[in-house]
């Protein structure tokens, strides 16, 4: 699993994820990921399109970390999940906790709703 970030704005980052979220691709991002999303109050952008699968534990640390981030007073998003990974989301009703958004333009829109 692949993890790549950058500002998009001095309120917002994206983290660009591409590979599997299962156990083996979660457990080689998690720590950095929690530190990129946790490090300050800065919303989050989570860019989901390079997402070839997607198990319970990678919804874990989305979750996880969406909460963190909302005790912080920021948001988390996710953009562009490949069809079976949004399946995935909604199936596990993750969706109705984090946005999902199927582009950039669109999540950078709610982000600043």
């Amino acid at each position: 699993m692949d993890l790549g970030h950058d500002e998009l704005t001095p309120q917002s980052r994206r983290i660009r994820l591409n590979g599997r979220l299962d156990l083996k691709g979660t457990g080689e991002i998690e720590a950095r990921f929690a530190s990129l999303t946790g490090s300050d109050s800065r919303n989050i952008l989570v860019d989901m399109s390079g997402v070839d699968f997607l198990a319970s534990i990678g919804m874990r640390l989305l979750l996880t970390n969406a909460k963190a981030k909302a005790r912080q007073g920021g948001k988390m998003v996710l953009v562009a999940p490949k069809a079976m990974v949004w399946e995935a989301l909604e199936t596990a009703g993750l969706d109705t906790l984090i946005p999902i958004y199927a582009d950039e333009a669109a999540a950078l829109a709610g982000l600043s709703a």
